[in-house]
């Protein structure tokens, strides 16, 4: 189990986007790192920054789709589950079902306050207000509010935080972790 809260930090401007997971002790846990220029979303979770430890992958199942399913596996390709947009339910609510290796829907992530995401389309073209803008999510799992994702105020770096709200097993916390990360990457630019 991690040590929460953690922090995920990334350049806003990066041609491979790339991801640091700390702990509540500033410890690296986790070392994310999206392919460039791919057709399909290629999101691959490191325990290390030198890549030699790879834990997970995320990869789209369709090309550049407003509701595309982003599955979840391991290096040898075992299904851990799935984080799938809610197509038209995410344009007034960033939206998205978490799904077991099973295809069962077991979570959701989604966001606080709808209202955050239309003020920011109002404001989001005008210099450093937008970075007052930080939408959080609530992760939904089997019944229970078990993580917070918020975004946190940064200049030239982006900045979230997750904080554990509820219980889960240590099976299940590679699913939810994975979840949030895929969901951080989609929503990263916001705010």
């Amino acid at each position: 189990m991690l040590n929460y809260p953690l922090t995920l930090s990334f350049k806003v401007i990066a041609f491979n986007p790339q991801v640091r997971v700390t702990d509540a002790s500033g410890n690296l846990v986790l070392y994310v790192k999206q392919k460039a220029l791919a057709l399909k979303e290629d999101v691959k979770v490191f325990s290390d920054e030198a890549q030699k430890n790879q834990l997970y992958q995320m990869k789209a199942n369709k090309i550049i789709d407003f509701s595309a399913q982003y599955n979840i596996s391991t290096p040898s390709g075992g299904a851990l589950g799935a984080v799938k947009r809610q197509g038209m339910a995410s344009l007034w609510k960033a939206t998205y079902n978490i799904v077991d290796a099973a295809g069962a829907e077991v979570g959701l992530v989604h966001e606080e306050n709808p209202w955050l995401k239309v003020l920011d389309g109002l404001v989001s073209d005008i210099p450093f207000v937008g970075m007052f803008i930080n939408p959080a999510y609530l992760v939904e799992y089997r019944g229970g509010t078990v993580l917070y994702l918020k975004k946190q105020p940064a200049f030239m770096e982006g900045k979230f935080t997750v904080e554990k709200r509820g219980d889960f097993s240590d099976a299940d916390e590679g699913l939810l972790m994975s979840s949030v990360i895929m969901t951080m990457m989609l929503e990263r630019t916001r705010g």
